[in-house]
Formats: structure tokens, sequence, C-alpha cells
């Protein structure tokens, strides 16, 4: 039996990335439910009883501490991969005292996230290796990649996705002007919002100025 898999974050688009990635990467798993809050996540662990849920930390409602403990509770075989946007111990430590095996940060989740749930289905514990290179952060927020680094993570097709959004270009024009379908584009779309760490367009927008693609009057 494959590996079973339930998604949640608040994101949408990001959420959409994550299992575009692990269906590109890990075709062999199955995502088996996809949720957008740790309340709706608690109900289908119960039901489903996956083998493993990828869980963000901060959302509206039941955050991902919460719904750590109580998935491990009602479903012990449920093995959990948190998703994070914050670097401070503290965090990590709350997540691990719930019952979480790995801790990723989601600016990483597109070079870490395969690896943390490979290891945690090993019966192993996972930490983003950026993590070990951090000094204290007092928990600031890492919402976005950095430029400098961020764009090697990117394939050619990614970054040309990457600059007509940025330009403003509708998913329709993007797949004219690439002669692709507006599908792929989606599919781009969500890895490189993935890879990025980025939740929204607007951030896209920033980030992409500050690498330099495109310029500010």
């Amino acid at each position: 039996m494959p590996p079973t898999l339930l998604l949640c974050d608040d994101h949408r688009l990001f959420r959409e990335g994550l299992a575009a990635l692990l269906r590109h990467d890990q075709p062999d798993w199955e995502v088996v439910a996809q949720a957008g809050d740790g309340e709706e996540a608690i109900r289908l662990a119960e039901a489903l009883k996956p083998d493993l849920a990828v869980l963000d930390l901060a959302m509206p409602g039941i955050g991902g501490i919460a719904a750590a403990a109580v998935i491990r509770a009602r479903s012990p075989h449920t093995r959990i991969v948190a998703l994070s946007m914050y670097d401070d111990s503290q965090s990590r430590e709350r997540m691990f005292a719930a019952g979480a095996a790995a801790y990723v940060l989601k600016n990483e989740a597109g070079a870490d996230l395969v690896a943390a749930i490979t290891a945690v289905l090993r019966g192993e514990t996972f930490v983003s290796p950026a993590l070990a290179l951090a000094g204290p952060s007092g928990g600031a927020p890492r919402r976005e990649a950095r430029a400098d680094s961020a764009l090697a993570l990117l394939t050619a097709r990614e970054r040309e996705v990457l600059n007509l959004m940025a330009r403003g270009r509708r998913t329709k024009e993007i797949a004219n002007d690439l002669g692709i379908s507006a599908k792929t584009v989606e599919t781009y779309r969500s890895r490189v919002m993935l890879k990025l760490g980025l939740d929204n367009l607007a951030d896209l927008v920033k980030f992409a100025i500050r690498a330099g693609l495109i310029a500010v009057d």
C-alpha cells in the first residue's frame, strides 16, 4: 500500500503547490485529502487515518500545534510534519511537544518537504537544515525566500512563468505566450509559489522586484 497523506494549509494556492510537488517527485505517495484549517484536518484525519499529515503551524481557528495534538490522540498511526514560517526554537519545541516528527520552514518546502516526509515515514525526525545555520531569530516570520538564492530553486520554465505573472499576465495570456495549456501554467504557478514560500500575487511581485526581474519607476 502506498503511503497516504493529508495536506493542511489555509492558503489554497500553497496547498495545491504542495500536492503538485508531491505528485511530481513521489508519484507512489497518495494525497488522500486536503484541508483548509485545523478543524477540517482533525475531521479528515480521524475519518481517513492517513499515514502522515502535513500541517501549517499558523492557521485561523485551531492552529497546527493544537491540531497536531488532537490528531495524534485520535489517530496515533498518523505522523505529523509541521510547516511554518517561523524559525524560532519555541515554535519548534511546541510543535514537537504536540507530537510532530518534522519541522519544515515554508520557504524551504520546495527543497525539504519530500526529505522530511521520507524521514518521518522511516520513523525518523527531521528539521529544515537552514535552521541549523540560523542564529536566534526571536520568532520573526520568514514568509519570503531570499532573492539571492531562491531563483536557483526554479527551472527555466518556472522563471518564465514567474516573470510573466509578476508583470500582470493572466493564466490564459501566459499559456498563449509560452505555447502551453492553462492547466500547465497553473501547475507551474503553484510550484513557483511553493518553492519561493509565497502565498499570494502581491508577495510574488515584491519578490520579483527584489530579484531584479521587474523594475520600479
